[in-house]
């Protein structure tokens, strides 16, 4: 295993005001060269996990680290050398080639000018090239489909040359190509560059195909976690989402059905 980029022991977080934990004593570790899925429920704890690990909120218990220091403790411009982050939804604000949107993922390393130098732009380049959007460098985002703007917006985290990314449902409302080209783009990058990589979401078939380990969520707890065939069972799955499941498997990897109600009464037990 690599470097360890994220550690989190017995974190807990309340929102102010909730009766309770949004996250509740979990254990979990990412190290580099390693993608982990969380999954989960809506209202599972999954998002607020991740705000965690990033240093986002401080827990209210427990602790959680970011390369060895407490997330909180990081400044914003320190952690963004260090971890790129890909939200699930942002707009643009006003008009930008997709250049220069993936320009502001060099803001942490510029000097006190601001002015970007070969390096930068060098970035840059190697970022748009890995997330095969450099065809449209002169491209206004705003012209961008949902597939291209979310590999645009992976290209300027990578353009932060960073040594992890987290992911926050960043495919959400894709079609299914282009989710699976941003499943495959991530996994390439842990592959190929070594980065330890978060991704939360809610589709647990494709968690199972290219994560390493999977966090399942519920109720702000880690119910179990560990590689996707030993954690994505139906007992698991059933209770996690109140919901009557099959598992069939796909080279190797568990994949879920939701059954109708009443269902394996009739098709199960042939």
């Amino acid at each position: 295993m690599g470097e360890l980029i994220f550690e989190a022991r017995g974190a807990c977080y309340r929102y102010p005001g909730a009766g309770a934990d949004a996250v509740s004593d979990v254990d979990i570790e990412v190290a580099a060269g390693e993608l982990v899925a969380i999954v989960g429920p809506n209202g599972s704890g999954k998002t607020t996990l991740a705000r965690l690990l990033l240093g986002v909120i401080v827990p209210s218990g427990g602790a959680v680290l970011a390369a060895g220091r407490p997330a909180a403790a990081w400044t914003r411009r320190e952690l963004a050398r260090r971890v790129g982050v890909v939200a699930q939804r942002e707009e643009p604000v006003f008009p930008l080639r997709v250049h220069q949107a993936v320009l502001f993922g060099r803001y942490a390393h510029l000097g006190p000018l601001g002015a970007p130098g070969p390096r930068d732009i060098e970035a840059v380049e190697r970022a748009l090239e890995r997330c095969d959007v450099g065809h449209l460098r002169g491209r206004w985002v705003a012209t961008l489909s949902g597939g291209e703007w979310q590999r645009v917006r992976i290209a300027r985290a990578l353009a932060q040359e960073p040594d992890a990314l987290v992911l926050d449902e960043a495919t959400a409302s894709l079609d299914v190509r282009h989710e699976m080209e941003v499943f495959e783009l991530v996994a390439a990058l842990v592959r190929d560059e070594g980065l330890a990589a978060v991704l939360v979401t809610h589709h647990v078939n494709l968690a199972a195909r290219f994560a390493h380990r999977v966090v399942v969520m519920d109720g702000g707890e880690a119910r179990a976690q560990g590689p996707p065939q030993e954690v994505l069972r139906r007992d698991v799955l059933e209770q996690v989402f109140g919901w009557p499941v099959e598992i069939s498997t796909w080279r190797g990897a568990p994949q879920f059905v939701p059954l109708r109600r009443g269902e394996r009464g009739d098709e199960s037990s042939a």
